[in-house]
Protein backbone atom coordinates (compact mmCIF):
# COMPACT_ATOMS: atom_id res chain seq x y z
CA UNK A 1 0.00 0.00 0.00
CA UNK A 2 1.48 3.35 -1.02
CA UNK A 3 0.87 6.79 0.46
CA UNK A 4 -1.75 7.63 -2.13
CA UNK A 5 -3.72 4.57 -1.08
CA UNK A 6 -3.34 5.38 2.61
CA UNK A 7 -4.27 9.04 2.22
CA UNK A 8 -6.86 9.26 -0.55
CA UNK A 9 -8.69 12.52 -1.11
CA UNK A 10 -12.19 12.79 0.31
CA UNK A 11 -15.23 12.29 -1.92
CA UNK A 12 -16.93 15.08 -3.79
CA UNK A 13 -20.70 15.32 -4.30
CA UNK A 14 -20.41 13.28 -7.51
CA UNK A 15 -18.57 10.46 -5.73
CA UNK A 16 -15.42 11.11 -7.72
CA UNK A 17 -11.98 11.83 -6.38
CA UNK A 18 -11.62 15.48 -5.41
CA UNK A 19 -8.58 17.29 -6.75
CA UNK A 20 -7.77 20.93 -6.41
CA UNK A 21 -6.92 22.77 -9.61
CA UNK A 22 -5.05 25.96 -8.77
CA UNK A 23 -5.52 28.91 -11.07
CA UNK A 24 -1.77 29.34 -11.58
CA UNK A 25 1.45 27.67 -10.58
CA UNK A 26 2.80 28.91 -7.22
CA UNK A 27 5.15 31.84 -7.50
CA UNK A 28 7.82 30.02 -5.43
CA UNK A 29 8.58 26.40 -4.58
CA UNK A 30 5.82 25.13 -2.22
CA UNK A 31 8.26 23.72 0.36
CA UNK A 32 10.12 27.04 0.44
CA UNK A 33 6.76 28.79 0.71
CA UNK A 34 5.90 26.63 3.74
CA UNK A 35 9.14 27.41 5.57
CA UNK A 36 9.00 31.10 4.73
CA UNK A 37 5.50 31.13 6.14
CA UNK A 38 6.65 29.35 9.30
CA UNK A 39 9.53 31.78 9.85
CA UNK A 40 7.39 34.80 9.05
CA UNK A 41 4.47 33.86 11.29
CA UNK A 42 6.84 32.87 14.11
CA UNK A 43 8.53 36.28 13.89
CA UNK A 44 5.27 38.17 13.66
CA UNK A 45 3.38 36.34 16.39
CA UNK A 46 6.09 35.43 18.90
CA UNK A 47 8.32 38.49 18.58
CA UNK A 48 6.35 41.39 17.10
CA UNK A 49 3.17 40.28 18.89
CA UNK A 50 5.00 40.07 22.22
CA UNK A 51 6.57 43.51 21.74
CA UNK A 52 3.21 45.05 20.87
CA UNK A 53 1.66 43.46 23.96
CA UNK A 54 4.43 44.89 26.15
CA UNK A 55 4.05 48.34 24.61
CA UNK A 56 0.27 48.34 25.09
CA UNK A 57 0.01 46.68 28.51
CA UNK A 58 3.38 47.60 29.98
CA UNK A 59 6.31 45.44 31.01
CA UNK A 60 4.69 44.25 34.23
CA UNK A 61 2.59 41.63 32.46
CA UNK A 62 1.89 39.68 35.67
CA UNK A 63 -0.05 42.63 37.05
CA UNK A 64 -1.68 43.70 33.78
CA UNK A 65 -5.45 43.64 33.41
CA UNK A 66 -6.26 40.04 32.55
CA UNK A 67 -9.11 40.84 30.17
CA UNK A 68 -6.86 43.26 28.28
CA UNK A 69 -4.26 40.50 28.04
CA UNK A 70 -6.91 38.10 26.71
CA UNK A 71 -8.01 40.60 24.07
CA UNK A 72 -4.40 41.19 23.06
CA UNK A 73 -3.94 37.42 22.72
CA UNK A 74 -6.97 37.19 20.43
CA UNK A 75 -5.82 40.18 18.38
CA UNK A 76 -2.33 38.72 18.09
CA UNK A 77 -3.59 35.42 16.70
CA UNK A 78 -5.94 37.08 14.25
CA UNK A 79 -3.48 39.73 13.02
CA UNK A 80 -0.21 37.81 13.15
CA UNK A 81 -1.36 34.27 12.25
CA UNK A 82 -4.66 34.34 10.36
CA UNK A 83 -4.10 37.47 8.27
CA UNK A 84 -0.60 36.39 7.10
CA UNK A 85 -2.05 32.96 6.26
CA UNK A 86 -4.65 34.54 4.00
CA UNK A 87 -2.11 36.88 2.41
CA UNK A 88 0.42 34.10 1.77
CA UNK A 89 -2.25 31.83 0.28
CA UNK A 90 -3.28 34.60 -2.08
CA UNK A 91 0.24 35.73 -3.03
CA UNK A 92 1.84 32.28 -3.41
CA UNK A 93 -1.05 30.21 -4.76
CA UNK A 94 -3.53 32.90 -5.91
CA UNK A 95 -6.26 30.70 -4.51
CA UNK A 96 -7.34 30.99 -0.88
CA UNK A 97 -10.31 28.54 -0.94
CA UNK A 98 -8.43 25.53 -2.28
CA UNK A 99 -5.21 26.25 -0.39
CA UNK A 100 -7.04 26.46 2.93
CA UNK A 101 -9.51 23.65 2.06
CA UNK A 102 -12.52 25.94 2.47
CA UNK A 103 -15.10 23.23 1.91
CA UNK A 104 -18.04 22.25 4.10
CA UNK A 105 -17.71 18.65 5.32
CA UNK A 106 -20.68 16.36 5.72
CA UNK A 107 -22.09 15.71 9.17
CA UNK A 108 -20.98 12.09 8.84
CA UNK A 109 -17.37 13.07 8.12
CA UNK A 110 -17.25 15.39 11.10
CA UNK A 111 -18.86 12.83 13.41
CA UNK A 112 -16.40 10.11 12.39
CA UNK A 113 -13.39 12.25 13.22
CA UNK A 114 -14.91 13.41 16.51
CA UNK A 115 -15.24 9.75 17.50
CA UNK A 116 -11.56 9.32 16.66
CA UNK A 117 -10.64 12.28 18.88
CA UNK A 118 -12.62 10.75 21.75
CA UNK A 119 -10.52 7.59 21.40
CA UNK A 120 -7.25 9.49 20.95
CA UNK A 121 -7.61 11.75 24.01
CA UNK A 122 -7.20 9.07 26.72
CA UNK A 123 -4.44 7.47 24.64
CA UNK A 124 -2.44 10.70 24.75
CA UNK A 125 -3.12 11.05 28.47
CA UNK A 126 -1.70 7.59 29.15
CA UNK A 127 1.28 8.42 26.94
CA UNK A 128 1.99 11.51 29.05
CA UNK A 129 1.77 9.50 32.26
CA UNK A 130 4.29 6.92 31.06
CA UNK A 131 6.55 9.52 29.43
CA UNK A 132 6.83 11.42 32.72
CA UNK A 133 7.57 8.23 34.62
CA UNK A 134 10.41 7.40 32.22
CA UNK A 135 11.73 10.96 32.43
CA UNK A 136 11.83 10.61 36.21
CA UNK A 137 13.79 7.35 35.96
CA UNK A 138 16.30 8.92 33.58
CA UNK A 139 16.68 11.94 35.88
CA UNK A 140 17.48 9.61 38.80
CA UNK A 141 20.07 7.73 36.72
CA UNK A 142 21.77 10.67 35.02
CA UNK A 143 22.81 13.98 36.62
CA UNK A 144 22.87 15.62 33.18
CA UNK A 145 19.33 14.51 32.40
CA UNK A 146 18.27 15.55 35.91
CA UNK A 147 19.39 19.11 35.18
CA UNK A 148 17.61 19.01 31.83
CA UNK A 149 14.46 17.73 33.50
CA UNK A 150 14.64 20.53 36.07
CA UNK A 151 14.80 23.09 33.27
CA UNK A 152 11.84 21.47 31.52
CA UNK A 153 9.88 21.42 34.77
CA UNK A 154 10.50 25.14 35.24
CA UNK A 155 9.32 25.77 31.68
CA UNK A 156 6.21 23.67 32.35
CA UNK A 157 5.49 25.70 35.48
CA UNK A 158 5.85 28.95 33.52
CA UNK A 159 3.47 27.67 30.83
CA UNK A 160 1.03 26.47 33.48
CA UNK A 161 1.18 29.83 35.25
CA UNK A 162 0.54 31.73 32.01
CA UNK A 163 -2.42 29.59 31.02
CA UNK A 164 -3.67 29.61 34.59
CA UNK A 165 -3.88 33.40 34.46
CA UNK A 166 -5.69 33.36 31.13
CA UNK A 167 -8.15 30.69 32.25
CA UNK A 168 -9.14 32.18 35.60
CA UNK A 169 -12.72 33.46 35.49
CA UNK A 170 -15.21 34.85 38.03
CA UNK A 171 -18.38 35.33 36.00
CA UNK A 172 -20.19 34.03 32.93
CA UNK A 173 -18.85 36.80 30.67
CA UNK A 174 -15.28 35.89 31.61
CA UNK A 175 -16.00 32.20 31.10
CA UNK A 176 -17.21 32.97 27.58
CA UNK A 177 -14.17 35.15 26.90
CA UNK A 178 -11.82 32.39 28.09
CA UNK A 179 -13.45 29.90 25.71
CA UNK A 180 -13.05 32.36 22.83
CA UNK A 181 -9.40 33.05 23.71
CA UNK A 182 -8.29 29.47 24.36
CA UNK A 183 -10.61 27.34 22.22
CA UNK A 184 -12.29 29.27 19.40
CA UNK A 185 -9.62 31.63 18.06
CA UNK A 186 -6.63 29.22 18.25
CA UNK A 187 -8.67 26.51 16.52
CA UNK A 188 -9.40 28.80 13.58
CA UNK A 189 -6.05 30.57 13.29
CA UNK A 190 -3.71 27.65 13.97
CA UNK A 191 -5.61 25.23 11.76
CA UNK A 192 -5.81 27.71 8.88
CA UNK A 193 -2.05 28.17 9.09
CA UNK A 194 -0.83 24.63 9.84
CA UNK A 195 -3.41 22.29 8.29
CA UNK A 196 -4.27 24.84 5.63
CA UNK A 197 -1.31 26.78 4.28
CA UNK A 198 1.69 24.82 5.65
CA UNK A 199 0.49 21.25 5.20
CA UNK A 200 -1.06 22.02 1.80
CA UNK A 201 2.25 23.52 0.68
CA UNK A 202 4.14 20.38 1.72
CA UNK A 203 1.54 18.17 0.06
CA UNK A 204 2.29 19.76 -3.31
CA UNK A 205 5.83 18.32 -3.33
CA UNK A 206 5.95 15.63 -0.62
CA UNK A 207 4.00 12.43 -0.13
CA UNK A 208 0.96 12.99 2.12
CA UNK A 209 2.40 11.05 5.07
CA UNK A 210 5.55 13.18 5.18
CA UNK A 211 3.60 16.40 4.66
CA UNK A 212 1.40 15.54 7.62
CA UNK A 213 4.30 14.36 9.81
CA UNK A 214 6.51 17.41 9.19
CA UNK A 215 3.62 19.82 9.70
CA UNK A 216 2.62 18.04 12.92
CA UNK A 217 6.14 18.13 14.34
CA UNK A 218 6.38 21.85 13.60
CA UNK A 219 2.93 22.30 15.15
CA UNK A 220 4.16 20.59 18.33
CA UNK A 221 7.34 22.68 18.46
CA UNK A 222 5.33 25.86 17.89
CA UNK A 223 3.66 25.45 21.29
CA UNK A 224 6.98 25.62 23.21
CA UNK A 225 5.97 22.81 25.56
CA UNK A 226 8.75 20.15 25.39
CA UNK A 227 7.00 17.79 27.82
CA UNK A 228 3.97 17.64 25.55
CA UNK A 229 5.86 17.61 22.22
CA UNK A 230 5.17 13.94 21.44
CA UNK A 231 1.50 14.18 22.38
CA UNK A 232 1.05 17.42 20.42
CA UNK A 233 2.75 15.90 17.38
CA UNK A 234 0.47 12.86 17.46
CA UNK A 235 -2.57 15.10 17.90
CA UNK A 236 -1.32 17.24 15.01
CA UNK A 237 -0.98 14.15 12.81
CA UNK A 238 -4.57 13.20 13.50
CA UNK A 239 -5.73 16.73 12.70
CA UNK A 240 -3.64 16.66 9.53
CA UNK A 241 -5.06 13.28 8.52
CA UNK A 242 -8.58 14.57 9.13
CA UNK A 243 -7.89 17.66 7.00
CA UNK A 244 -6.44 15.64 4.15
CA UNK A 245 -9.04 12.90 4.23
CA UNK A 246 -12.03 15.23 4.37
CA UNK A 247 -10.52 17.99 2.20
CA UNK A 248 -12.08 20.40 4.68
CA UNK A 249 -10.37 22.77 7.08
CA UNK A 250 -13.53 22.87 9.17
CA UNK A 251 -13.01 19.30 10.39
CA UNK A 252 -9.66 19.93 12.14
CA UNK A 253 -10.96 23.30 13.34
CA UNK A 254 -13.84 21.53 15.10
CA UNK A 255 -11.52 18.86 16.51
CA UNK A 256 -9.03 21.48 17.71
CA UNK A 257 -11.83 23.45 19.34
CA UNK A 258 -13.18 20.35 21.12
CA UNK A 259 -9.70 19.43 22.38
CA UNK A 260 -9.06 22.90 23.81
CA UNK A 261 -12.62 23.29 25.09
CA UNK A 262 -12.35 20.05 27.08
CA UNK A 263 -9.05 21.29 28.55
CA UNK A 264 -10.73 24.56 29.58
CA UNK A 265 -13.63 22.73 31.22
CA UNK A 266 -11.16 20.44 33.02
CA UNK A 267 -9.40 23.52 34.36
CA UNK A 268 -12.66 25.07 35.51
CA UNK A 269 -13.67 21.85 37.26
CA UNK A 270 -10.40 20.44 38.60
CA UNK A 271 -8.13 23.45 38.80
CA UNK A 272 -4.57 24.21 37.78
CA UNK A 273 -3.10 20.81 38.53
CA UNK A 274 -5.00 19.19 35.68
CA UNK A 275 -3.97 21.75 33.08
CA UNK A 276 -0.76 20.01 32.03
CA UNK A 277 -1.16 16.85 34.13
CA UNK A 278 2.55 16.20 34.60
CA UNK A 279 2.38 13.95 37.65
CA UNK A 280 4.87 11.09 37.77
CA UNK A 281 3.38 7.62 37.61
CA UNK A 282 4.03 5.57 40.71
CA UNK A 283 5.59 2.15 40.12
CA UNK A 284 2.51 0.42 41.50
CA UNK A 285 0.38 2.02 38.79
CA UNK A 286 2.73 1.73 35.83
CA UNK A 287 1.41 -1.62 34.65
CA UNK A 288 -2.15 -0.32 34.62
CA UNK A 289 -1.10 2.68 32.53
CA UNK A 290 0.83 0.48 30.10
CA UNK A 291 -2.18 -1.80 29.67
CA UNK A 292 -4.42 1.23 29.13
CA UNK A 293 -1.98 2.66 26.57
CA UNK A 294 -1.90 -0.61 24.61
CA UNK A 295 -5.68 -0.89 24.79
CA UNK A 296 -6.41 2.64 23.61
CA UNK A 297 -3.68 2.41 20.94
CA UNK A 298 -5.21 -0.81 19.59
CA UNK A 299 -8.68 0.72 19.50
CA UNK A 300 -7.38 3.85 17.78
CA UNK A 301 -5.42 1.90 15.15
CA UNK A 302 -8.51 -0.24 14.49
CA UNK A 303 -10.57 2.93 14.16
CA UNK A 304 -8.12 4.38 11.61
CA UNK A 305 -8.05 1.13 9.64
CA UNK A 306 -11.83 0.83 9.48
CA UNK A 307 -12.23 4.52 8.67
CA UNK A 308 -9.70 4.32 5.86
CA UNK A 309 -11.13 1.13 4.43
CA UNK A 310 -14.77 2.26 4.54
CA UNK A 311 -14.43 6.04 4.26
CA UNK A 312 -16.26 6.43 0.97
CA UNK A 313 -19.16 4.31 2.15
CA UNK A 314 -19.31 5.87 5.62
CA UNK A 315 -19.30 9.44 4.37
CA UNK A 316 -21.45 9.25 1.24
CA UNK A 317 -24.06 6.61 1.98
CA UNK A 318 -27.43 8.35 2.21
CA UNK A 319 -25.97 11.79 1.41
CA UNK A 320 -27.44 11.90 -2.11
CA UNK A 321 -30.98 10.89 -1.13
Amino acid sequence: MNDNDMFPQGPDPDNTEFKYTPVDEPVIHPVLAAFLGLVGVFFLYQIIGSLVTLLVLGFDIENADINSLRLMTVAGQLIFILVPTLILSLLVYKDIPSTLRLKLPSVKETTIFIIGLIILTPLLQELLYIQNYLFDLLAQASPVFDKLKSLLDELDKAIESTYGSLLGADNMLEYMLVIIVVAVVPAICEEAFFRGYVQKSFEKKLKPFWAILITSLLFGMYHFNPSALIALTILGMYLGYAAYKSNSLLVPVILHFINNFVAVIAFFVFGNEDLTNLEVVEKMGLTDHLVALVLFSSIFILFLYLTHKNYQKLTTEGEMS
